[in-house]
């Protein structure tokens, strides 16, 4: 034998054994990788961006997908699935790069990968950059030039707010694809895909699961599909087949395999801003019940209770005020049983202060700190009148003090004398309410005003 076919014969063998390899890497893959969707007939949800005749899904079958794109949504609805799809129909050549692990000179080097590509064969680029959020100013920057200059078609995915997280100016030369979750529907489509599917789902075995334990997994995935496929694949592998080889998925087992719901929360996501303020409306709004959901959302989601206790603490003062001086002992309560207790039992003390803020008579009237501070900020150090200064050290000297009248010497603890600096004499920082305690307050305030001439 020749050394020319001795070598080929190596080739073939080397050829054979990386095949044989990578056919056992996919074998072995998780189900939840080995199910992500080829084609867009596979793909399931996000139908509002994706379904027949939509701008996006008409510009991946026409492979004309000339401007750049940013799927935004939350993990495991198929944005990266999706950019894969693109990859596989398109015509153009396709890079990826993870935001988590690539720098400026990668950028660089695909950049000038790109160009030449394009001069020499007239092939465009495009590029997926996974959680592109996690680019910086700088790295988002050394993109910008060559998305404008249409050098390569970028495909941003992220869970964040790309309206926050990505530059600006690389925002206005894409197109923004919001996904949501998943239904539960759509996510029951996908398992009973993988159960059918022969070459890489369970279609080769002889499974059956009952409707209760497959919507359980769907439902309780929150939208995920990896989560759901994942919660599939601990059922099936996990279970022993009975005398005839079949695998039964029933409710008990769904439910062990995935016990608690997925919530999407994180302290610096949409989802928490969104809560807390939906949180803070619903109390203000005097929505109880909303306000107890809000609540009971967050301390499942796992947000730290201090935090969801000073922000009841704050609204006892800024929207429920003097309407019922009480909000704020119950607030500040209701904080220290939280650190005297803790969480579970201390939700049971959160959850009483919520309803009694939600309940309470409300007034903003505390808000009025804000135009005394502009005041002071934009009018500076004002004189304080004579008669309020301190007359224990320079009453003789200066007169501080001089012409002070005592309240307690007077009917009713009350005389009128002026007590704001000179230039603000009749400047109304406190407007009291109508409801409440307040009202009581709004009288004596309006009728102490008059005797001041300040009404």
């Amino acid at each position: 034998m020749s050394n020319k076919q001795l070598t080929g014969r190596k080739a073939a063998a080397r050829d054979m054994f990386q095949a044989a390899r990578e056919q056992e890497r996919e074998r072995t893959q998780p189900l939840a990788a080995r199910m992500r969707p080829r084609t867009l007939d596979e793909f399931q949800g996000q139908e509002e961006i994706l379904g027949a005749g939509k701008l996006l899904r008409r510009a991946i079958e026409s492979d004309k997908l000339f401007s750049s794109i940013v799927l935004w949504g939350p993990p495991g609805v198929g944005k990266t699935t999706l950019a894969t799809i693109i990859a596989n129909r398109t015509a153009s050549h396709f890079e990826t790069l993870s935001a988590v692990l690539a720098g400026v000179a990668d950028i660089r080097r695909i950049v000038d990968e790109a160009r030449e590509r394009f001069n020499l064969y007239g092939q465009r680029t495009i590029l997926l950059v996974d959680e592109i959020h996690r680019f910086n100013k700088s790295q988002q920057d050394a993109l910008l030039p060559h998305v404008e200059s249409g050098t390569i078609t970028l495909i941003g995915a992220t869970t964040e707010n790309p309206y926050f997280e990505v530059n600006g100016a690389l925002l206005s030369r894409s197109r923004i694809f919001r996904f949501q979750n998943l239904s539960t529907r759509a996510t029951e489509g996908l398992l009973r895909r993988a159960l059918q599917d022969e070459e890489r789902g369970y279609g080769a075995r002889r499974i059956e699961i009952s409707d209760e334990a497959l919507h359980h997994l769907a439902d309780m995935a929150g939208g995920d599909a990896r989560t759901a496929l994942n919660a599939l694949e601990l059922a099936v592998e996990s279970t022993m087949p009975d005398a005839q080889g079949v695998i039964h998925i029933t409710a008990e087992i769904a439910q062990e395999s995935i016990q608690k719901r997925i919530q999407r929360y994180d302290k610096s996501s949409d989802e928490h801003y969104d809560t807390i303020s939906a949180f803070i409306k619903s109390m203000r709004g005097s929505d109880p019940d909303a306000a107890l959901y809000y609540l009971a959302k967050m301390l499942y989601a796992g947000q730290d209770p201090e935090f969801i206790a000073r922000r009841m603490v704050i609204f006892a003062s800024e929207d429920v005020g003097n309407a019922d001086p009480q909000a704020l002992v119950v607030a500040v309560a209701a904080a220290q049983a939280l650190q005297f207790v803790g969480i579970p039992e201390a939700q049971l003390n959160l959850a009483q202060g919520v309803i009694y803020l939600a309940t309470a008579p409300k007034s903003n009237s505390a808000l009025g700190i804000g135009a005394a501070l502009a005041d002071v900020e934009q009018l500076g150090n004002m004189e304080i009148p004579n008669h309020l200064k301190d007359g224990s050290r320079d009453a003789s000297a200066l007169g501080h003090g001089k012409g002070y009248k005592y309240p307690h010497d007077f009917a009713e603890h009350f005389v009128a004398q002026q007590y704001l600096p000179d230039a603000l004499k009749d400047r109304v920082y406190y407007t009291p309410g109508t409801l409440g305690y307040e009202q009581i307050i709004r009288e004596r305030v309006q009728a102490w005003r008059a005797k001041m001439g300040k009404i």
